[in-house]
């Protein structure tokens, strides 16, 4: 069992600041993910952690010791790369094998790990295989499996998922956690992909311009965003600038009155969850608009409804609580409860709400 704390991380290349003193306590077995978009510093913060980039200051500890001047090999760390990196003229079972050999693991001993790794991912039929004769879910399986026969102290996954098709990415998601789960293992995973964070993660770490912007639980990400960058990658919010007065905000020539108060006033961002506004609902937040577009989606339906000129609401309902598919030109009320809203001053920080 093993805690993995990240002090002060950063990363230079030149006078560009790549990853910006990030600081992480990972209790053992935890599973973190770390969320942004492309160029946010993700990948090299983990690549930094398993020694194949060099920090340029802070470090990285391994229940509280220093482990930044040992190499990648020493590390005991686990790493799942987005390419899987397999061996193309290795078996699968030479394949889950090789990091046991490296470490001299005794034949006898690397051949029943190797067994324990083949029937945990569900691999034994396919043992003698190469990996241009499997599928993508059975090489991201073989990649695992070899990460962890060798016992790490770490998991690290660096998009795991991105080569899938999506039909198999939750499938092997779900592998992927309950492995980590049962092996109780200290793991850090990145991905751009919002919805397998939510699906995997213990905790999210929401990266940006290579700092961390905000850290926590998924409930504590999606209610209670800290800044508009996370209210709109997280769950997808409509963003809309506007003026904070009277328990009101003015977007263009639009006038919607919020569902809670606050306590600022002036210029502010307003984010509002598509799927918990409604169409002609019960709420104490409310503007009128026209619907431009209705799509029916199966489990849900989509209104595109115009507010004002330039600024547009989207509303998902479920199709089973849902009134009828509006037509296009159809006027509206958007409703809406306090839980669906999320005011932002000036600067990007939440607006006190009075009680």
């Amino acid at each position: 069992m093993t805690r993995l704390t990240l002090d002060r991380l950063e990363k230079r290349y030149g006078a560009m600041l790549a990853v910006d003193q990030i600081s992480l306590d990972i209790p053992s077995g935890e599973m973190v993910v770390l969320l942004g978009p492309s160029g946010c510093g993700k990948t090299t913060t983990l690549r930094m952690i398993a020694g194949f980039i060099e920090a340029s200051g802070g470090d990285v500890l391994l229940d509280g010791q220093s482990i930044l001047d040992l190499p990648p090999y020493r590390r005991e760390m686990g790493l799942v790369f987005q390419s899987y990196a397999l061996f193309p003229h290795m078996t699968v079972a030479r394949n889950i094998a090789f990091g046991l050999e490296m470490r001299n693991t005794p034949r006898a001993a690397a051949s029943q790990r190797v067994q324990e790794m083949l029937r945990l991912t569900r691999l034994e039929r396919l043992a003698d295989r190469f990996p241009r004769q499997l599928s993508g879910g059975q090489q991201q399986r073989v990649a695992l499996a070899r990460a962890l026969a060798i016992h790490p102290r770490v998991l690290l996954l660096d998009e795991p998922l991105s080569n899938l098709d999506a039909s198999l990415r939750a499938e092997v998601g779900r592998d992927i956690r309950l492995m980590q789960r049962a092996a109780g293992l200290t793991t850090i995973m990145v991905t751009h992909d919002q919805d397998e964070a939510m699906a995997m993660a213990d905790r999210l770490v929401v990266l940006r311009d290579g700092r961390v912007e905000q850290s926590g639980t998924q409930e504590d990400l999606y209610e209670r965003p800290a800044t508009p960058f996370v209210a709109s990658f997280i769950g997808r919010s409509t963003m809309l600038e506007g003026t904070l007065a009277d328990g009101t905000v003015g977007v263009e020539s639009a006038r919607l009155a919020l569902a809670g108060r606050y306590a600022g006033t002036g210029a502010c961002t307003l984010a509002l969850r598509p799927e918990r506004l409604r169409l002609n609902g019960a709420g104490a937040g409310r503007v009128d608009g026209v619907v431009e577009l209705a799509s029916y989606l199966g489990p849900v339906r989509d209104h595109l409804v115009r507010i004002a000129p330039e600024r547009h609401l989207l509303v998902r309902e479920p199709t089973a609580a849902a009134g009828r598919l509006h037509d296009a030109g159809d006027t509206v009320t958007v409703t809406w409860d306090v839980a669906a809203e999320r005011v932002f001053d000036q600067a990007g920080a939440p607006q006190a709400e009075l009680s």
